[in-house]
């Protein structure tokens, strides 16, 4: 095998089976809810617990990654998720299954930054990179997207469990893959670390997912979630005055000055953080409304998959010959577009083939336009030496 192909291999395989994760869950909770007594809740921090520690470590990690290797964070954390997700499998009670939830966020953390990081230092020609960053888009939009299909093919004909033993091969693989054939790269001039920086991180990011989270159980308006929002705002107005003060910065907070960095940034959090909740929503209206069967849900929402897949190839092509800017507003539009179409027109009755379809393949089409180019855009902007962290920020 052909060593760049080898390493592509390697990241693409550990992308997808912690995307997967994402989504894969959702389709088994009925399942869970009856084997381990669950309430709504528990459930809900079964989904949850995972985001909580991957949101709040992602930028941590990416710095971490960058003084201390990329390959040693790569398979570290491959290995980490590949045993956390087996202990998930073997829960016999709720709080083990969360607790596993958690411990699998923080090696998912681990794992991401290092994807982007690693093909940056791989693939020096722009040509190449963006093909290959094309791909990763792909992947990640797939493993999003194709979660609740494969966790309905599991259920089909096998127990609830079956979704976290399916997630350890993948990363027991890619882990022997990167140990064989992924470099080891860091910043040998990386400074000291950031320490006050990489606490407030923590602190800021875990505490505003755990407030979003729990504010449907307190209230929008409740003083507890008031207090965790006004807290939030208060950590990060911290980290921006200790980073702007820092000799060393965890995150060089002038970045955002540059327009490439900033509305790349902004394009990417606003498209998955859409298709997060587009895919969460979609799973019960088939499911619930329609009365689709688990691996039914999954096979019609294929559309979006597919279409994010095309789409992140072909933006990954199209940047550098017509402009990234061009392509990531094509994909706003067309993304934008099919967001106000669903907006309007999803009912009870909406027919899935005529109408359903091309929304899902529209809005698809439009991700996988904005997340290459875009992620591109925003490892241009750091030298690969800084990879880790770029890579943290399109994560986070």
């Amino acid at each position: 095998m052909n060593r760049k192909a080898g390493i592509l291999v390697a990241v693409y395989i550990a992308v997808l089976a912690i995307n997967l994760d994402v989504t894969i869950v959702n389709v088994a909770l009925p399942s869970i809810a009856t084997e381990l007594h669950a309430d709504t809740r528990g459930l809900q921090w079964v989904v949850d617990g995972y985001n909580l520690t991957f949101a709040a470590l992602v930028l941590a990690a990416g710095s971490l990654s960058d003084r201390y290797g990329r390959r040693p964070a790569l398979i570290l954390g491959l290995l980490g998720f590949a045993a956390t997700s087996a202990l998930g499998a073997l829960a016999t009670s709720t709080g083990t299954l969360i607790a596993a939830r958690f411990s699998m966020g923080i090696f998912a953390a681990l794992i991401f930054p290092t994807t982007l990081s690693i093909i940056t230092n791989t693939f020096s020609d722009r040509r190449q990179r963006a093909m290959a960053l094309g791909g990763w888009g792909a992947v990640v939009g797939v493993g999003v997207a194709a979660g609740p299909v494969t966790g309905g093919l599991l259920l089909e004909h096998f127990s609830w469990n079956s979704v976290f033993w399916a997630l350890t091969p993948p990363a027991l693989l890619a882990a022997l893959l990167a140990h064989r054939l992924v470099p080891e790269s860091r910043d040998p001039d990386v400074p000291a670390l950031d320490i006050r920086g990489l606490i407030t991180s923590i602190a800021m990011l875990g505490i505003l997912v755990y407030t979003i989270i729990e504010a449907p159980v307190r209230g929008w308006h409740s003083h507890a979630t008031v207090f965790g929002f006004v807290t939030a705002a208060a950590l990060a107005l911290a980290f921006v005055t200790i980073e702007q003060a820092a000799h060393h910065p965890m995150l060089d907070i002038t970045l955002f000055a540059d327009r490439r960095f900033s509305a790349a940034s902004a394009s990417v959090t606003v498209t998955f953080f859409c298709l997060a909740g587009f895919i969460f929503l979609i799973t019960q209206y088939f499911q619930v409304l329609r009365g689709f069967s688990p691996l039914d849900t999954g096979l019609r929402i294929l559309p979006v998959a597919l279409s994010i897949a095309i789409g992140s190839v072909c933006g990954g092509l199209l940047a550098p010959r017509i402009g990234t800017r061009t392509v990531v507003i094509s994909g706003l539009i067309s993304f934008g577009t099919a967001m106000a179409w669903i907006a309007g027109s999803i009912d009870t009755d909406t027919s899935y083939g005529t109408i359903i379809v091309p929304q899902m393949l529209l809005m698809g089409l439009g991700i996988g336009l904005v997340s290459t180019p875009a992620t591109e855009s925003i490892m241009l902007v750091l030298p690969p030496s800084r990879a880790g962290i770029g890579s943290a920020v399109n994560d986070a």
